[in-house]
């Protein structure tokens, strides 16, 4: 081939070091399990059978309410054909992991008490936390939500976690793995700054791996969606947590307040939640950072029938609204969002799955198009996660899936 340029190499390297500065901010996506939820818990009940308690309790209202696949397809406005096998995988998951993800509260839902009162209930949370470990049914991911360091509190956030983490050292000589720490109501970047030195100084002081403790950010805050200086908040939200954020949390009900939407519109499927949740995926996408969609306030308030199918009702509604908007995970607060988390997550999952797996299986046996539907590689790529977080959260068995998928 005859050509006129006679050398690119100037251009091919500045091309690859744009290409790298790139990738140092875009890693891609997190590798490894996302919990489907985070279940928030405040410090003072918290115990050793809390995650056992919720999944039995979670069972006996499945039980009670949709004892056969009818009942639970009404319940949770799912296709006939797949009620019965997505019900007995939600009964089995509540029996065997009802809990991904826990998180022990020390701030809203523990309110604030005096400083011997908060010690006393580390104290406890720490011998909790050990006969978990020790029974080996603490839950995959567990952590502490901290005091915010916007509104005084920074001081006991900070002596909270030094009391925990050393007494847990003191008690099983380790940390056990899967351990976050929720950041709440984040207002500047530069608190999380100075959150990380905070965690430097602990890691030093306790004798932890330098970066082992990780922590998620809680955008419920105005600021933290559109900053002091008029810019979206979250890129430098994340380039002050120097490597050591692992998730952005939607607050739904501070950031409605803070807009002034009157009570009654204080919900995750409002669409000014939609905005942030938009922001969050724009300024997010390809970081590394997860995200995860915020809680439902409506619980039953007896266990009569029409009080627990509504709140079921709610609660299944608004995780289908975030999984519809690419939040694979959310936030439960009460045994009754268990049975509503899964059924709505399994639903999703399963619904079409043959039809995702003829996609996968399409593309990269035969480099075509499944029939019906030409897929580009994006779109092969999601269905591929699709199927991935189907397994790994327990709705879909990894042997049906199409070797290429496992890749």
């Amino acid at each position: 081939m005859n050509l006129s340029v006679s050398s690119i190499d100037d251009l091919s390297a500045r091309i690859a070091e744009i290409r790298q500065a790139h990738d140092a901010v875009f890693p891609g996506a997190a590798p490894g399990r996302q919990p489907v939820h985070t279940v928030y818990v405040p410090a003072d009940r918290f115990s050793p059978s809390l995650p056992g308690d919720f999944g039995a309790e979670a069972l006996r209202l499945l039980n009670t309410h949709t004892p056969g696949a009818g009942s639970f397809g009404t319940a949770f406005d799912l296709e006939p054909e797949i009620a019965g096998l997505v019900r007995d995988r939600v009964a089995a998951k509540l029996q065997g992991e009802p809990v991904e993800d826990v998180r022990i509260d020390f701030e809203d839902g523990y309110g604030v008490r005096d400083d011997a009162e908060e010690d006393g209930h580390v104290a406890q949370v720490v011998e909790a936390v050990a006969a978990l470990y020790e029974a080996k049914t603490l839950p995959h991911y567990w952590g502490l939500r901290v005091k915010s360091f916007a509104d005084g509190g920074h001081e006991r956030a900070m002596r909270t976690l030094d009391g925990f983490l050393t007494a847990l050292r003191d008690r099983l000589g380790r940390l056990p793995g899967g351990f976050t720490i929720t950041f709440p109501k984040v207002i500047a970047a530069d608190h999380v700054g100075l959150f990380v030195e905070y965690l430097d100084r602990l890691e030093a002081a306790l004798g932890l791996p330098s970066g082992i403790l990780r922590f998620e950010v809680q955008i419920e805050t105005t600021e933290a969606i559109i900053d002091a200086d008029g810019r979206l908040g979250l890129r430098d939200i994340v380039a002050r947590a120097g490597g050591r954020m692992t998730a952005a949390h939607f607050g739904v009900f501070d950031y409605t307040a803070a807009l002034g939407l009157p009570p009654d519109q204080q919900r995750l499927d409002h669409p000014a939640c939609d905005f942030a949740r938009h922001v969050m995926q724009v300024s997010l996408a390809g970081t590394g950072v997860r995200l995860s969609d915020g809680s439902t306030n409506v619980i039953p308030r007896n266990d009569g029938p029409d009080e627990v199918n509504a709140a079921w009702a709610v609660h299944a509604a608004h995780v289908r609204h975030s999984l519809r908007h690419g939040f694979y995970q959310g936030w439960d607060m009460h045994p009754a969002h268990l049975p509503s988390r899964y059924a709505a997550v399994y639903g999703f999952h399963l619904s079409g799955v043959d039809d995702v797996i003829g996609r996968v299986r399409a593309w990269h046996d035969q480099a075509g198009s499944a029939e019906g539907v030409m897929d580009e590689p994006a779109t092969v790529k999601a269905l591929v996660a699709r199927l991935r977080r189907a397994v790994d959260c327990g709705a879909l068995d990894e042997s049906v899936l199409p070797e290429s998928a496992l890749r």
